[in-house]
């Protein structure tokens, strides 16, 4: 996706639509560049991952135990819940966020172009998709530094990304490491070079940044 963005090779290429980079890609046979420039990626570090292997190994029953037996017994067997209207919220919830998460390479690629680091390339910064998807809207960011795990400029401290929180909390106690990010130097020297001029988020204070996260709780909830 990030090597041949908007191309044919790009599985969900937004320049098919709006309704193929939110959920048609899914609902058809890849086109022919997918599979051929597909190949041609090194995975070799992936398929050697341990976790990626065990994931790869055991996804059924993975699936089984985290999309349905957790979150349809805990409601039951906690609050109460009957089987029936457990299990359908869980369906409830599972299509919210799978939106959510589409909404990545629909709106984010195709909405109002907002493109303070890269103006040349077409994923654009999102606040809607920001706050419905964690904070993953930071779109244009991550397409010119797809390498900073952050996937934003400010990390969780200073803007809504629990994304971010959620890997740094992990980072807390082992379980995630070799968090890489560019430095501020690198980031101001490209959006000088490839940037639009007015980049809003230089006048990112803390009171702006605290309403941020509010405003992200609120609309999440």
């Amino acid at each position: 996706h990030h090597r041949y963005s908007e191309t044919d090779a790009d599985p969900h290429n937004a320049k098919r639509g709006f309704f193929f980079a939110h959920m048609g890609w899914l609902m058809c046979r890849k086109h022919p560049e997918v599979t051929i420039k597909g190949k041609e990626i090194d995975m070799t570090d992936l398929l050697a991952d341990p976790v990626v292997r065990f994931q790869h190994k055991y996804y059924y029953p993975l699936v089984a135990l985290i999309w349905l037996i957790i979150p349809v017994s805990v409601p039951v067997l906690c609050f109460g819940e009957t089987w029936f209207d457990s299990f359908l919220l869980n369906c409830f919830r599972y299509v919210i966020s799978l939106h959510q998460a589409w909404l990545v390479n629909s709106m984010a690629h195709i909405g109002p172009a907002y493109k303070p680091y890269d103006k040349y390339i077409n994923p654009r910064e999102s606040r809607t998709v920001t706050y419905l998807a964690l904070g993953e809207g930071y779109h244009n960011y991550h397409h010119t530094f797809p390498g900073d795990y952050s996937a934003s400029e400010y990390g969780w401290k200073d803007n809504w990304n629990i994304a971010t929180a959620f890997i740094d909390m992990f980072a807390c106690i082992g379980w995630a490491y070799d968090r890489r990010r560019p430095t501020e130097a690198v980031v101001k020297a490209r959006i000088t070079r490839t940037g639009e001029s007015d980049h809003k988020y230089n006048q990112l204070t803390r009171i702006s940044a605290i309403m941020d996260s509010i405003t992200g709780w609120a609309l999440y909830n």
